[in-house]
């Protein structure tokens, strides 16, 4: 079975930085898009990231012009950078990719998640 892996997560002061890194444990084909999504405490779980294969990009308003996605330098991969964080930047940090199968049914691979605190 193939799954996302996650990596890069931890504390930071407010106003620090983290780069998200995600990959997948093995060969995935159909990929559209990759992206990520994040689980904040007392909040609905919600998007983050999204970059299409084309190279499109979208973000969730509270985190633009601090957040970049980005390819990574493997096939597949794909990184988020976190710039100026902020505490209600906490939370679990998931990644994904969307897929499309030969019949182009689409779904959605997911990664554990990893932690990202932001905290004095």
């Amino acid at each position: 079975q193939v799954w996302l892996v996650e990596s890069g997560g931890g504390l930071v002061q407010p106003g620090g930085s983290l780069t998200l890194s995600c990959a997948p444990s093995g060969t995935i084909l159909g990929v559209i898009a990759m992206g990520w999504h994040r689980q904040v405490p007392g909040k609905e779980r919600e998007p983050v990231a999204t970059l299409t294969t084309g190279g499109r990009t979208n973000y969730t308003e509270s985190v633009k012009e601090r957040f970049t996605i980005s390819r990574g330098n493997a096939k597949n991969t794909i990184k988020l950078q976190m710039n100026n964080l902020k505490a209600e930047d906490t939370g679990v940090y998931y990644c994904y990719a969307e897929k499309v199968d030969y019949s182009f049914i689409r779904s959605v691979d997911w990664g554990q998640g990893t932690q990202v605190t932001v905290s004095s």
